[in-house]
């Protein structure tokens, strides 16, 4: 039986049904491969389509990202020139409102100096008139005068206005308008006050003698002088100023030792010399 199947087989498959086969395998095969490029052509066309439109979507995206950046560049550019400019205007007008200010301020601090120099000069000037009132109305406290010895040594001889005195040179007994001061011939005489120089001269009594006029109307009488080359009428001195050196040339006192006739005189009275000299 397989034999005869075999024989029948081989029998069938002759070559016209050998081609025939061929051309069907060859025919299906390239359907087979017609179909596979079509369908992978048309995939392909779906991917290019599907690309074509994400290019088209990223230009979209980047026209719209675009678009959106300039805008929002275009409102930060044009926000920041507004600001700027209100800026501008902001920082000019607190330029003029501190330069307003100052000025303000300047004119205050020159009227409030000026204020003050004028009200310290009207105290300053009510101040002189109060001191120049109590000046004038005030009465003037004179200085008293403290007379000085004019020359060191002992009062020989005091003075003598109401009792009587003995004068070895007249022999007799007599007033004395002064005090006699012992000291030796060429001992420097001194101004007992600050004064004027009234006179010099000779007196026939009293010999060499100066007056000086002081304050208060008091003068006082230098007698029995050698010299009196250290001053000159009308002459300012001082007190302790040297005037005149002691001799012996009072006609009325010349046998007595050498010494200095004082005298002190208020009003143009004579007065007791010991009462003003601060011993």
């Amino acid at each position: 039986m397989r034999r005869e199947n075999r024989r029948q087989n081989s029998q069938i498959k002759t070559p016209t049904d050998k081609i025939i086969l061929y051309a069907g395998i060859g025919v299906a095969i390239l359907t087979v491969i017609v179909f596979a490029l079509f369908m992978y052509s048309k995939n392909l066309s779906d991917d290019m389509k599907n690309g074509s439109m994400s290019l088209e979507q990223m230009a979209n995206m980047a026209n719209n990202n675009n678009t959106q950046n300039t805008e929002s560049a275009s409102t930060e550019m044009g926000k920041s020139v507004e600001e700027a400019k209100n800026d501008i205007k902001i920082t000019s007008n607190e330029n003029t409102n501190n330069t307003t200010n100052k000025a303000n301020t300047t004119n205050t601090a020159n009227t409030t100096k000026a204020n003050t120099t004028n009200t310290t000069k009207t105290n300053q000037s009510n101040t002189t008139n109060v001191t120049t009132n109590a000046k004038t109305t005030e009465p003037e406290v004179k200085k008293e005068l403290a007379f000085q010895k004019p020359v060191e040594g002992d009062i020989v001889r005091e003075y003598a206005k109401d009792n009587l005195i003995y004068s070895a040179t007249l022999e007799e007994w007599t007033t004395h308008m002064g005090i006699d001061i012992k000291a030796e011939k060429t001992t420097v005489v001194k101004a007992a006050e600050a004064g004027t120089i009234k006179s010099i001269k000779n007196d026939p009594r009293y010999g060499l003698t100066i007056v000086i006029e002081h304050e208060d109307n008091f003068q006082t009488v230098y007698a029995n002088l050698l010299t009196s080359e250290f001053v000159v009428e009308g002459e300012k001195v001082e007190k302790g100023q040297s005037i005149g050196t002691v001799g012996n040339t009072a006609v009325f006192e010349i046998a007595d030792e050498p010494h200095l006739h004082f005298e002190v005189l208020k009003d143009a009275l004579p007065v007791d010399p010991s009462i003003y000299i601060k011993l």
